[in-house]
């Protein structure tokens, strides 16, 4: 009677318990499946960006990488890891550094996704001696990867030249966000002048990100300052903290001074920028992506209502506003937009879902969508902007005409291709081309 009674004890845990587990784990893999399947067949599972991969042959599918990723870019699929967001992949290497048999390294994606990235090596040098690539111009995200970058560099630049009195400066440092501010801290470090240019103001990409936006770092060791613990920061603290950096250690930093050019002249550079002249025996870049944004191209672009950035969402109220774009910048500022007294946001997308949103926008338009707050009109894109409307061309090829105050353009920056081309630099596509 004991051992019926146990055996009915243990079937019931077995319902309760197991079967209910089973079936949520189940469940869990075929949406797994299902979402790499679909990803695939978009090409965003390996994006030209750093991301990881995995070798299959040195793989013990213990899952260790899977929990360890913050941004679910991994997924177990038939018992192995597998990339099933890539797209989502900002660089932090926290799966590699998770697997226990070093299956897993971080990688570029082929250029035929169309993302050029300037060629470095593993000093971040690129193939003109002495002219290093570093943060996100290099494809890689992050601001913690971004002061790495600029402090390995500098590194490097500091184990192989001497100070220079002849040239105007050691190191000329473009751009004066993360990679830019470390960089010049590093140079100080290594008693080595520096001048960091900027063509808008110290911050570099910071600078356009929403007001108030969180972000997210982890803590590094800023040459002189010391360790810098941060897990979560406003945009507004962040630009504090570099304007402090920069009059504690004195550097040389020239806000809205863009460089028009750079060329190598033996063994020193020759920067022409809208200041003027200077000479550098080594160059950083750490210039960002965003470079220009891009534009529709499209009738009534030019009307003063369209903008491409947004600075202060609480500046619009009562308004009717169409957001274009569908990656995290657009979202967050639809967000914000949408939270303003009044407003009626509306997003167009060209695609048919968004497939790469952080996961707290996701969670956000879900929220504003179901509260009434903004819409989302899929498959879509811009044919015209006029006065006080908007004409989008929907996936049936039909026309809607949908009232408008305000346009905010957010299809991603120009890379400055041209620029790196006309100083020498090369792409990754050239180099993967020979």
């Amino acid at each position: 009677m004991e051992t019926v009674f146990s055996l009915l004890i243990f079937i019931f845990l077995v319902f309760v318990i197991a079967v209910p587990y089973w079936l949520i784990a189940e469940k869990k893999k075929k949406l797994i499946r299902k979402m790499h399947e679909k990803n695939v067949n978009a090409g965003m599972t390996e994006p030209a960006t750093l991301h990881p991969r995995i070798d299959m042959l040195s793989c013990i599918g213990c899952g260790g990488c899977v929990k360890a990723c913050p941004e679910d870019v991994l997924g177990m699929i038939n018992g192995k890891p597998a990339i099933i967001n890539g797209a989502r992949c900002i660089g932090h290497a926290l799966c590699a550094d998770a697997c226990p048999v070093g299956g897993i390294t971080m990688g570029f994606g082929k250029p035929k996704q169309g993302m050029e990235i300037p060629f470095y090596d593993e000093h971040y040098q690129s193939n003109i001696e002495g002219l290093y690539i570093v943060g996100e111009l290099g494809g890689v995200g992050l601001i913690r990867n971004a002061f790495s970058h600029g402090i390995k560099a500098v590194k490097h630049i500091a184990a192989s030249i001497q100070p220079n009195k002849i040239v105007d400066t050691d190191i000329a440092i473009i751009g004066a966000g993360p990679a830019g501010i470390s960089a010049g801290l590093s140079a100080k470090h290594h008693q080595l002048r520096s001048i960091i240019f900027e063509q808008d103001d110290l911050g570099g990409s910071i600078l356009h990100y929403p007001r108030q936006k969180l972000v997210l770092t982890s803590p590094v060791e800023l040459p002189l300052f010391g360790k810098l613990q941060i897990s979560e920061i406003s945009k507004e603290k962040l630009l504090d903290l570099f304007n402090g950096l920069v009059q504690k250690y004195q550097l040389d930093v020239r806000t809205g001074d863009r460089v028009l050019s750079i060329q190598k002249d033996g063994d020193k550079f020759q920067i022409s920028a809208n200041s003027g002249q200077c000479t550098a025996s080594s160059v950083v870049l750490a210039m960002g992506r965003r470079g220009t944004p891009r534009k529709l191209n499209v009738p009534g672009e030019n009307l003063p209502k369209v903008f491409y950035r947004l600075f202060d969402a609480e500046s619009f109220t009562g308004k009717h506003i169409l957001v274009v774009g569908g990656g995290d910048s657009a979202i967050e500022a639809a967000v914000g937009l949408a939270r303003q007294p009044g407003n009626k946001v509306i997003i167009s997308y060209r695609k048919e879902e968004f497939f790469r949103l952080k996961e707290r926008n996701e969670k956000n338009i879900l929220e504003m969508k179901k509260e009434g707050k903004l819409s989302v009109i899929f498959q879509s894109h811009v044919d015209q902007i006029q006065t006080d409307s908007v004409v989008l061309q929907e996936a049936n090829h039909e026309q809607k005409v949908i009232m408008n105050d305000f346009v905010f353009v957010f299809a991603g920056g120009e890379l400055p291709s041209e620029f790196l081309k006309l100083i020498g630099v090369k792409l990754r596509t050239d180099e993967l081309e020979k």
